[in-house]
């Protein structure tokens, strides 16, 4: 029977093999979607099935540069000991490399892409199969720069953390320090003027909920409450604002008062903290090493 451009790609979503083998499984399974699915874990295509579901949440991120153009990729693995395999680590430097040339517009995208052998996709899925860990190409950015700018990067712990800076003016040490503020103090924008309004609405109302439950501004006049919730508000938003923070080399300044002093400004920045958002699992593991012996 005649295989559909839906029933490949609906093969292709469940077990993550390449096109072409999922094409041919059909084929050969006469388009019966579950003995596709058993001829390609034969074959060993799939063998990265049964590991679709497990957490990865650790890896490793990546900055890579070229020119004007930058990009920062996180791969994540199922544990910090296979971000240091060969393998991986090549994966890393594969993905980086090819996403920065192509700057492809989401993940989806960057799998599609052509390597010397398949896709990145089918890179992965060999990862996967080789390493015995699911890895994953979890996300990227590219950033561009004007010819008057400058790019400031750092990694952290080999890549746990990574940040990148688009910088004007100042230097490039400056600017890798900038990198270091951002790795390190985790702002979330460059300045307020970069923060959506329901951002700072959103704030006010945490805040505001707090400043109700303590006990010591129980009692206390409406001008006193205000004042306290605002106050607060005021705090937070500085901490999530790059130019508002503690430069970490020089506590007594802010980021803000260096950057004047070097006459440079931050435009913008991307910063990585690997498995950061992911719920990690929290395993036994008394219980895992049974699982292992039995298995």
């Amino acid at each position: 029977m005649a295989v559909t451009a839906a029933q490949v790609k609906e093969l292709r979503d469940k077990t993550g093999a390449g096109m072409l083998d999922c094409k041919n499984a059909l084929a050969e399974s006469d388009g019966d979607m579950e003995k596709a699915i058993d001829w390609l874990r034969e074959k060993g295509i799939a063998k990265s099935i049964k590991k679709a579901s497990r957490i990865a949440a650790e890896g490793l991120s990546k900055v890579a540069i070229d020119g004007n153009k930058a990009c920062v990729v996180e791969i994540n693995s199922e544990t910090d000991f296979v971000a240091k395999n060969e393998q991986f680590l090549k994966l890393l430097d594969d993905a980086t490399n090819k996403i920065l040339t192509a700057a492809p517009a989401n993940v989806e995208e960057a799998l599609a892409l052509p390597l010397d052998n398949g896709t990145l996709n089918d890179a992965f899925i060999n990862a996967t199969a080789t390493i015995g860990e699911k890895i994953v190409l979890r996300r990227f950015e590219i950033l561009n720069k004007n010819d008057d700018e400058i790019f400031g990067d750092y990694s952290h712990m080999g890549g746990a953390k990574t940040a990148i800076v688009v910088m004007k003016g100042g230097n490039p040490e400056l600017a890798h320090y900038m990198a270091m503020q951002v790795a390190s103090m985790s702002p979330t924008y460059v300045s307020a003027a970069d923060m959506p309004a329901d951002v700072v609405e959103h704030e006010r109302k945490v805040q505001t909920e707090i400043v109700k439950n303590d006990e010591k501004f129980a009692g206390k006049p409406e001008n006193v409450i205000n004042g306290a919730i605002e106050g607060k508000v005021s705090k937070a938003l500085k901490e999530m604002c790059l130019v508002d923070q503690e430069y970490f080399m020089d506590t007594a300044k802010k980021v803000s008062a260096v950057l004047k002093e070097n006459n440079a400004e931050v435009t913008a920045f991307v910063r990585y903290a690997v498995g950061e958002g992911i719920e990690k699992r929290e395993e036994n593991f008394a219980e895992e090493v049974a699982k292992q012996m039995n298995a």
